[in-house]
């Protein structure tokens, strides 16, 4: 057993732990405890000896919960415990828990739980790695269920002793269950699950940029040269991550040179210099670590860490990879990241992979590596700190971001990650970050890179990555003009999504709801949401579905099939209004991604710059849609420290007020600490699905000011520019029309059949008919089949689904 005392650990490692509840939520029974953490949450210990475990677990450190309002039923034979949701019974019985002893009724649905009961209806969660993935994997269990319940054991769970050390459980035979019984109301589970495993971290604002990564053994030339290139092609970027390559690797010793802390100078001569360079360019700097070989006689820290450790230097002997024994993981720190952090190394990817086991028994290496980098890189009390690994088991979601791993360059690959990604919230771990491209072995294609980098801008972390291998190509320019036209669009995008994205990462932070849902987290009740794996909530606003399939030989067109909730719904990019309540089904060329916004919805961007783009911006496109009442929350704070956590932040609360015949938007002033945004800003405004206004008002503070607008009849957007507003300012913009609705949807059936007709591989005489054709078959869809000898069922599937709208 491993063992330390408290003063010889660090004490930024010394995490203020709240694990002993409230006395009046906890009631005994003869061998058994019950906690009452919230009215739908149960901590369940069975314990032979009566002696029960305090201390905080890997999993759940926050057991000090208000004690809610339960009613207790005790007889000698039987215990009842009553909340507003569950209604616990307990059999007292020398056996324990059982299923004839043990059970939880669920009061709202009538559910019950039988201890040792399957989970028939479990939604899943996540799995520590995609390494190797070919499309599906085994997912783990997760806290979201159809069942309407959830059992978490943490009886194999470590715990930390006082030092902020994990040690053994007292008792190893012990039971220890958490019953999360929430129903339906998913996003209120994951809430009680981090009030008591804790919160959700906000990652610094740089993160949500486009970051670049290669296995490659590049020189520090290459690499600055190829950052330049980015830049040239107007590609913006936020991160470069140096693989393992950037330390020795030819060891010439017995380590493998997988492991490495040396930089290879052969490579990098000037190493702070290669770094000040990137830090220059505006972007964050990352290394990779592969610590599991330990620390070798080739390593420039090795005769200081062989002194710490006990290993004579003069023996060559290895200083073996140990994280268990808190003296190797101090040194670990001390002597081998901090000098490098000093000298510019932003954050550290630990690609560990080498096993779940470790000195201290029931000690996963990885779950704790994650954990000590996290609170070792916040160690000075101001860097915003994060990891970027692989997943570690429950808890994880305290250390993003995570690492999904080596998937096969593949297009079944590509399908599997939106599912993938939207599923893990399901134990709260909304920070997946993916190999873009995929990562090795496969058949390299443009339109599959293409559909990748889609996705990848719609997804938690956006990074490019691929294998050792000269055929991988991950550069925009890399695939032709067509590729780099629509790829660079799309890296714009993202750093203009900005914005968005840290409101919504801000968001997670306090109210623990991730930027990427399933569709079932906020339409629980609806059959659908269960049965649209390629599309997901992509923030408060936004629905995403990329294309992950290859286009049709036929349209040359890709194809999704999207359920949208009930409500009017738009297109984000071109405005066009789709009915909700049913399913669609989607075509799109290569440069089309399928994005809706819901009625009402708000959606802050920043420019779409060629570099940078990563600060609060000086000018914002503000983006509404119209037809529902709504308010976002622009949210912005210095983006990189910790002081977001003592309430050093603003936020610029935007609304919509919607009626009938008219729509009134709302840029409020700014609340908090002003002093951390511009102090003038500009706002274009661009308002979607409207008819042209009748009247247009455009106030600030109070004060008429004249409103020089442009409306697009074939986009239905109104657009006003260069609206200076300062902190302390309020604009509203009013619309409105004397009758009828000021909600425009405008049947643009026509147009979008016409350009599906020019995108179909198809004689162009066959075409021209169609289309002479295609007011009659709006009217009456039947007229279709008289074009039926030339035309496949591609194209008539195609045709049928825009005529059907």
């Amino acid at each position: 057993m491993v063992t330390m005392k408290s003063s010889r650990m660090p004490s930024h490692f010394h995490i203020p732990f709240r694990p002993i509840p409230d006395p009046a939520a906890v009631i005994c029974g003869p061998s058994a405890r019950f906690t009452i953490l919230t009215p739908r949450l149960i901590r369940l210990e069975f314990s032979p000896r009566d002696r029960f475990e305090d201390r905080a677990s890997q999993a759940f450190w926050y057991r000090q919960q208000p004690a809610p309002e339960f009613e207790v039923k005790r007889s000698a034979a039987q215990l009842e415990i009553i909340t507003e949701q569950l209604h616990l019974c307990y059999v007292v019985s020398s056996k324990g828990f059982t299923r004839e002893t043990l059970s939880i009724e669920l009061r709202r649905s009538g559910g019950i739980w039988h201890y040792g009961e399957r989970d028939p209806g479990n939604l899943r969660g996540t799995a520590r790695t995609l390494d190797g993935a070919d499309g599906r994997v085994h997912l783990d269990q997760g806290l979201i269920s159809r069942s309407g319940w959830a059992v978490v054991d943490d009886s194999a769970g470590l715990v930390f002793d006082p030092s902020g050390w994990l040690a053994p459980r007292a008792i190893p035979e012990n039971l220890d269950l958490y019953f999360f019984g929430y129903g339906h109301d998913y996003l209120g589970c994951l809430q009680d699950f981090c009030r008591v495993a804790g919160p959700i971290p906000l990652i610094p604002r740089w993160a949500l940029g486009n970051w670049w990564s290669r296995y490659w053994d590049y020189s520090q030339a290459e690499l600055l040269q190829l950052m330049r290139e980015f830049e040239a092609h107007g590609i913006p970027l936020s991160v470069c991550i140096v693989d393992m390559d950037w330390h020795i690797t030819q060891t010439g010793n017995a380590s493998s040179g997988w492991t490495g802390y040396t930089w290879n100078r052969s490579l990098f001569p000037d190493p702070e210099g290669f770094m000040d360079n990137l830090h220059e360019q505006g972007l964050k700097v990352s290394l990779n670590l592969h610590p599991a070989a330990g620390i070798h006689p080739h390593e420039a820290q090795y005769s200081e860490m062989a002194r710490r450790l006990g290993v004579d230097p003069a023996s060559a002997d290895p200083v073996l990879f140990d994280i268990a024994n808190p003296d190797f993981a101090a040194a670990y720190f001390e002597v081998l990241h901090h000098p490098l952090e000093a000298k510019g190394v932003d954050f550290w990817w630990v690609d560990w992979q080498q096993g779940n086991t470790s000195q201290m028994a029931g000690l996963d290496p990885l779950w704790w590596l994650n954990h000590l980098h996290f609170y070792d890189l916040a160690r000075d009390g101001q860097k915003r700190p994060f990891v970027f690994t692989r997943w570690g088991g429950l808890g994880s979601h305290r250390y993003p971001i995570g690492f999904s791993g080596d998937t096969i360059v593949s297009w079944s690959s590509l399908a599997f990650q939106p599912y993938f990604t939207a599923t893990a919230a399901n134990v709260g771990f909304g920070w997946w970050s993916h190999d873009i491209g995929g990562h090795f072995r496969g058949i390299e294609d443009p339109e599959l890179y293409t559909r990748w980098v889609q996705f990848g801008i719609l997804s938690p972390i956006f990074r490019l990555h691929s294998t050792k291998n000269p055929y991988h190509e991950r550069r925009p320019w890399g695939y032709g003009g067509e590729v780099l036209h629509i790829t660079q669009a799309a890296m714009r995008l993202r750093h203009a999504l900005i914005p968005y994205l840290y409101s919504m990462a801000w968001r997670c932070a306090v109210q623990s709801r991730p930027l990427v849902l399933p569709m079932y987290f906020l339409y629980p009740e609806a059959e659908e949401a269960y049965h649209s794996p390629n599309q997901y909530l992509f923030g408060s606003e936004l629905i995403a579905a990329p294309f992950v399939v290859p286009r049709d030989a036929d349209t040359r067109l890709s194809r999704q099939a999207v359920w949208l909730p009930a409500g009017d719904w738009f297109d984000f990019f071109s405005g066009q209004h789709y009915a909700g309540g049913r399913w669609h089904t989607l075509y799109g060329a290569l440069d089309e991604i399928p994005v809706l916004a819901k009625a009402g919805g708000i959606v802050p961007l920043g420019p779409r710059v060629g570099w940078g783009g990563v600060a609060n911006p000086a000018e914002l496109a503000v983006h509404v849609f119209a037809g529902a009442d709504n308010r976002f929350d622009l949210y912005e704070d210095d983006g990189d420290t910790q002081a977001y956590l003592a309430g050093c932040g603003c936020i610029i609360p935007l609304f919509q007020t919607w009626q009938e015949q008219r729509l009134l938007f709302t840029v409020a002033p700014a609340q908090g600490d002003v002093s951390l945004i511009p102090p003038e800003r500009i706002y274009n405004l661009v308002v979607h699905g409207i008819r042209r206004p009748d009247r247009l008002h455009l106030s600030i503070c109070g004060r008429d000011r004249p409103a020089d607008y442009i409306y697009d009849e074939a986009a239905e957007t109104l657009s006003i520019a260069g609206i200076v507003l300062s902190p302390s300012d309020e604009l509203t913009l009013t619309c409105s029309v004397r009758t009828g609705t000021l909600l425009s949807r405008r049947d643009r059936r026509l147009e979008t059949c016409r350009k599906m007709l020019r995108a179909f591989r198809l004689d162009t005489e066959a075409k021209h008919r169609i289309d002479q054709d295609l007011l009659g078959v709006l009217e009456d869809p039947a007229l279709l089949m008289n074009h039926s000898a030339y035309l496949t069922d591609s194209h008539l599937a195609a045709l049928s689904s825009v005529i059907g709208q």
